[in-house]
This record gives structure tokens, C-alpha cells and sequence, in this order.
């Protein structure tokens, strides 16, 4: 096989990368994001694109600008919605511009701006059947308006004031800090002397109004729609409780009044991703159980009548856990999505009777579903580890499940440098499968080495692309990489999540090393050349590993929990972990504890801004590796141990050259302790 983009790490990252999709309400017009990189590949912007739903025409590209546009959204009349940060030209001194809403006419005419905040728009989101826009925005908490909301913010840039004073909790989340500003909705109505302006010295602008003026931290992290007839907004909605904990409500707003109702108030779980049905009536929404230390989560599809009445669960026998449901047309019914045996396919809920039926066939997972007015077609982006994100149309007159048919779109395949095999063993009694991405050989002698990529959540699954944990650049180094999903995956089942709850270094490791050990045996695979990595919760069991077996030569450990007595009450949402462990469990499965049987080298990677696992984790990890390690520094301060640190990247490592840096030193890294080779790490690290 030839050379590929993932042979040369400068083509891998300057591959175009597609997200979202949106249908227009008479569904003739699908619209997606590609990103790419900037001149100086430090950066990626994203353009919008238009895809022909009947796949007979080329993809269209309808926005170019240094800025980038997001938030895609069809009014109910065509026109399309989008948020830019493009300089507005009616704005003489715009040295520093924020989100605007923009308006690109379905005529063809030139896209302009509509709304504006000091604080920038975000989260386009519109009625299907009426001229009311949904947005979302930030204002600090004494603003009396927007006028003060704009000095305020005005007065903390010029006096280069970034203190916050807090009275909650979380202070931070993920990969920012919270305050002092807050997330608030607000509503417009898109008149037509906006949309269709006459010649004047300025296009008007459209009124926004606060729908949550008390908003605080109560929507932080919450999704919102919007009802057809643009009357009511409906939103999680974040509950304070004691001891820094929290739990999210769904609530109905009315656009009119902006009377705010609690529409569901479920003290045993968090509510999720509500959704409006086509006929006004029902909004459906994603449920999670409230876990506790000895009991997982259980996610479940809820159903409850907008204007009020008793909350619905929808499939409850079904074991599996349904997410991002979209209404079809007579609001009979939802599609949604689930993981599933290493794949994330579509299915059909019937609301009256509550049946699932499995509406695609294809071995991947889908995103970003949308379903056409008349009910026959829907669309989405197919992903799985044999190719990233790209447009389909799936038939839904036909008897399912139905294999999905690509339509043309933006960015064209990819070659892969190997090939991808399903996996699986069985260990006390449970199946463990996985994939196994490998080169192709030339020779039936040649046996690739193997790494063990293990994924984190840890309630997650091996089964759409990752663009930050790709195999296939290891696979292109002559690697075969395992994507194993060990007890606590999800798709599996119930009893699978519940297998390795409360004891993560019981269940899951038993079943990575189980299907390894299979893995091994292939004539294919060179046992003797190993490694294990992985991140976030695959980073903590990378430590686990590390400290449990000699077996690998070498582990990568990325943005770790190391020792979990310290990280729960560090992590951005401790609340959260207090319902994962007790303080016996947490004792039982850390790391920390078993510091001194690791003799494998290991390179510690984090970064400064990881708010979920805090940089402590990595710099604790980091000393006592050179400590207390069974390879320790020696009195020279030399140590087999590598620490990766980026001051300024989160939970994951975002920006395109530092991914690289990343990919560069995980390949030395494996060369010098797998293959036996020089480590040749990259020159930006000076």
C-alpha cells in the first residue's frame, strides 16, 4: 500500500472535517459545516456547505470567511441562519467582533446581519412553523439590560479584570471557567421588514428578548427547543441542591408572557435534550437515572404533553440507551439513536405502544438525524472507524433495517493504511468484543505490534471516528491497534454497565486483558512488541495497568486520574463523582496505591486547562513515578518516564499543531520502548 494521510502527520490534520446537518423545512435543502485549516495551519475555520438531498448535484459551498460560521438553522420561509464572528459592516470600530446572527436569503442575495449582542449569539435555534428564532447568549448577573450588559463587559476589558466572586457551585466546567457572566435564552421574531429590508444606510436589526433574565448557572450545560408555532421555549433547567449538588429540571417558557412552569420535575434524574413534536402536543426528552455508588445510570426515552400532564417512559424493557430523539411527521413516533455492539444505529420508538424497531443495517454509528416532511426519507452523518462523518439518506419506506445510501458531500473518502476486523473473547461469562484496526501485509510472516488503545468516559464505546484518537496513524507506523469495550461500555447491555460499576479495576481490566490475550494469539500479531494507552478514564486504566502487570513495554497515559481520594473533590463537578464511589471503593480501585510495582516506562501526558481532570492528577502521577516507581529516577534525575505538558490545552489537545507535537512524541515514544528504535522527538519541542 502506498502512502496515505496518515503516513505524514501534516496531511492527517489538514484533512477537511464535516459536522451537522440541517434540513430545511420543505426538505429540498441539507446543510453542513466543513472545517478546515487556516494559511498558517495553527487554526481550523468552518464554511457551510449545501448537500442535495436527491444526490444529483454537487455539494455547494455558500459561506467563506476568516471567521468561520456555526449554528446552521432553516427559518420556516428557506432562509438560512448562521453565526459569525466576521467583522459586521455597519460597525466602523468592530476591533474585537462576537457572534452576530447572520441571514444568508434563499434568493441568492448577500448574507447580513440581523442580531447582535455585546456578549455574541449562539445555539440558532427555529420554530418550524413560525418567524420566532431561538438564541442563546451570556449576561453578567447586574446587567439591567442589554446597554449595561455591554458597559460592564466593557469596563472588565479596559480595567483587564478577570476576577470572579462565587456563590455555587461548579466554578468551572470541562475546559472553562464559569462566570460571572451566565447562559440566558432569548426569542426574536423575524419581521419581514428584517428579512427583506428595503435600501437603507442600515439593515435593521432584530429585538431579542430574555426569555430567563434570572438564568444564574441554571442553564449551564442545558439544551432548549423551541415550539413549532414559536409559543413555547422548553429547556433543561439546572436545580441547586445541598452540598454543591445539582439536577436538571425541564421547563416550558411562554414567548409571550416569558412565564416560566416546570414541565418535569424528576428528583431521581436528569433530564436531557427535550424535543417538541410536529402536532405541539408532546415533548419528548432524553432520561438518566440518578447513579449511586452500587447502582449505574439508566438512560431511558420519556414522552410528557407540552401543556402540562404525567411524564411517559417509552421502551423501558428495551436495554439499550436511546439519545437524540427527532419526531417523524404525524408525531406518532421518534427516531433515535443507541450504541450497540460497537455500533450506534437508528431505531424507530412508537409513542403509543412504545416498540423499537432498528431502521439501519449499516456497521456504523449516525448523528444529526433529520427526517423529510413527508416522512419517507431521513438523513444523517455516518461515522464509524472505516470513515469519518459524511451525509446519507436512509429509505424509511422500506421494511428494516435498511442499509443507508451516501449522498456527494464536501469532503471525499479516505484511504486507510489497513484494514478493520471485529474482535471479541469471553471472560466469567461475558463477552467482550472490540475492533482490531492492522496494516496490511505484504508478508504472511510479518506480525505487526500491537497497542491496546483503551477509551474513556467510561461510559462510552469504541465505535465512530475520532479525529483526536485516531488508530490509523499508528496503523500506518506498521501498528496493530486494539479498540477494545470492557465491562462499563456502553451498548451492551444493562448488566455490562453494571459489571464494572463501583470497581474499575475489577470487571473492565479482567476483560482487557482477556481480549488481548485472544488478540495475541493471532499469527498476525507480535506478542513480544506491546504497548497500552489511552484517556481521560482509558488514561486511568492505563495507571491501573501499569501497576497491575509487566507485560506491556510501554504505556501512555493521557489527562489520567491517578489518585481518585484527591480527584473527586477537584473535578469540575464533584457532586458527580460522589455518586460513582464511596471513599471505600475509591481506595480500592486507585492507582496511586500500587505506584511501586510499576516498572514499565510510561509518558505522562495533561494539560493545564483540564478542569474534569485536573492538572494534579498529572503532576502527582508525574513525581511519584520518579519517587516511588519501580523505575525511579536515578541520582543523575534520569528517569525512562516521559511528562507531555501543554500550559495552555485542556482534556483534549485541540489545537492542529499541538495535536501533531502529541501524535509525534506518542509514535518516539513506542519507537524506542515497542520497536527498540531511536526516539526522534519533534524539533518544536526545542
Amino acid at each position: 500500500m502506498g502512502e496515505t494521510s496518515f503516513h505524514d502527520l501534516d496531511d492527517y490534520v489538514a484533512i477537511p472535517r464535516l459536522s451537522g446537518l440541517v434540513l430545511s423545512k420543505d426538505g429540498t435543502r441539507l446543510v453542513t459545516s466543513v472545517a478546515t485549516l487556516d494559511g498558517k495551519s495553527t487554526k481550523f475555520v468552518t464554511a457551510l456547505w449545501e448537500v442535495d438531498p436527491v444526490g444529483e448535484n454537487p455539494p455547494r459551498r455558500l459561506t467563506r470567511s476568516a471567521k468561520g460560521e456555526a449554528s446552521a438553522a432553516f427559518t420556516h420561509d428557506g432562509d438560512l441562519l448562521f453565526t459569525s464572528a466576521r467583522p459586521d459592516p455597519d460597525k466602523d470600530d468592530d476591533d474585537d467582533p462576537v457572534p452576530a446572527l447572520w441571514l444568508l436569503p434563499r434568493d441568492g442575495a448577500e448574507a447580513r446581519v440581523v442580531a447582535d449582542r455585546a456578549a455574541g449569539l449562539g445555539d440558532v435555534r427555529v420554530a418550524r412553523d413560525a418567524p420566532v428564532v431561538l438564541l442563546g447568549s451570556e449576561v453578567l448577573p447586574s446587567a439591567a439590560d442589554d446597554e449595561g450588559d455591554a458597559r460592564l463587559r466593557q469596563v472588565r476589558k479596559d480595567k483587564l479584570v478577570s476576577a470572579i466572586l462565587h456563590d455555587g457551585f461548579p466554578v468551572r466546567y470541562w475546559d472553562h471557567d464559569l462566570g460571572p457572566a451566565a447562559p440566558h435564552l432569548f426569542t426574536a421574531t423575524l419581521s419581514d421588514d428584517v428579512t427583506q429590508p428595503l435600501a437603507g444606510a442600515r439593515d435593521p436589526r432584530l429585538s431579542v428578548k430574555d426569555m430567563t433574565p434570572d438564568a444564574r448557572q441554571h442553564l449551564m450545560d442545558q439544551t432548549s427547543a423551541i415550539s413549532p408555532d414559536g409559543a413555547t421555549v422548553v429547556s433543561g433547567w439546572l436545580e441547586p441542591g445541598r452540598a454543591g449538588e445539582s439536577r436538571s429540571q425541564l421547563v416550558a417558557i411562554d414567548v409571550s408572557t416569558g412565564e416560566r412552569r416546570v414541565l418535569v420535575d424528576d428528583p431521581a434524574a436528569d433530564l436531557w435534550n427535550p424535543v417538541v413534536s410536529p402536532d405541539g402536543r408532546w415533548v419528548a426528552y432524553t432520561r438518566e437515572a440518578h447513579s449511586t455508588p452500587y447502582v449505574a445510570p439508566v438512560v431511558r426515552l420519556a414522552v410528557v404533553p407540552l401543556h402540562g400532564g404525567e411524564p411517559r417512559i417509552l421502551a423501558d424493557g428495551w436495554d439499550r440507551w436511546p439519545h437524540d430523539p427527532v419526531w417523524l411527521p404525524g408525531s406518532d413516533g421518534v427516531l433515535v439513536t443507541a450504541d450497540d455492539d460497537g455500533r450506534g444505529p437508528i431505531f424507530r420508538i412508537d409513542l403509543e405502544a412504545g416498540s423499537v424497531t432498528k431502521v439501519t443495517s449499516d456497521d456504523a454509528v449516525f448523528t444529526d438525524v433529520s427526517i423529510s416532511p413527508d416522512g419517507r426519507t431521513a438523513y444523517a452523518l455516518k461515522t464509524s472507524y472505516e470513515a469519518p462523518s459524511h451525509p446519507v439518506r436512509i429509505d424509511l419506506t422500506q421494511d428494516a433495517p435498511v442499509a443507508s445510501t451516501p449522498l456527494p458531500g464536501p469532503v471525499g473518502p479516505l484511504e486507510l493504511p489497513g484494514v478493520l476486523e471485529e474482535v471479541e473473547s469471553t471472560t466469567e461469562g461475558r463477552r467482550v468484543r472490540g475492533w482490531l484496526a492492522r496494516p496490511t501485509s505484504s508478508s504472511s510472516t510479518e506480525k505487526a505490534p500491537l497497542v491496546l488503545w483503551i477509551h474513556g468516559g467510561p461510559l462510552s464505546s469504541w465505535n465512530a471516528w475520532s479525529w483526536r484518537w485516531n488508530p490509523w496513524i499508528l496503523v500506518a507506523r506498521g501498528y496493530a491497534v486494539l479498540l477494545p469495550d470492557p465491562a462499563l461500555s456502553t451498548g451492551y447491555g444493562q448488566q455490562f454497565v453494571q459489571d464494572g460499576w463501583g470497581a474499575w479495576g475489577a470487571a473492565p481490566y479482567t476483560d482487557l486483558l482477556a481480549i488481548t490475550d485472544a488478540v495475541e494469539l493471532r499469527d498476525d500479531i507480535d506478542e513480544t512488541r506491546t504497548a497500552a494507552m489511552g484517556g481521560s478514564f482509558g488514561g486511568y486504566m492505563a495507571n491501573w495497568v501499569a501497576g497491575h502487570t509487566d507485560r506491556f513495554s510501554a504505556i501512555v497515559t493521557h489527562a489520567s486520574l491517578w489518585a481518585l481520594d484527591q480527584f473527586g473533590p477537584t473535578t469540575d463537578v464533584a457532586y458527580y463523582w460522589g455518586r460513582e464511589m464511596t471513599e471505600q471503593m475509591a481506595l480500592e480501585n486507585t492507582p496511586h496505591r500500587h505506584v511501586e510495582k510499576i516498572v514499565t516506562p510510561m509518558l505522562v501526558v495533561h494539560g493545564d486547562k483540564d478542569y474534569r481532570v485536573p492538572i494534579g492528577e498529572g503532576l502527582r502521577l508525574w513525581y511519584e513515578l520518579l519517587s516511588k516507581s519501580g523505575l525511579p529516577a536515578d541520582g543523575d534525575g534520569k528517569s525512562p518516564h516521559r511528562f507531555l505538558y501543554f500550559p495552555d490545552e485542556n482534556h483534549w489537545v485541540l489545537s492542529p499543531q499541538h495535536a501533531i507535537v502529541w501524535y509525534q512524541v506518542v509514535e518516539a515514544f513506542l519507537a524506542q520502548h515497542v520497536l527498540g528504535e531511536e526516539a526522534l522527538y519533534p524539533d518544536t519541542l526545542g
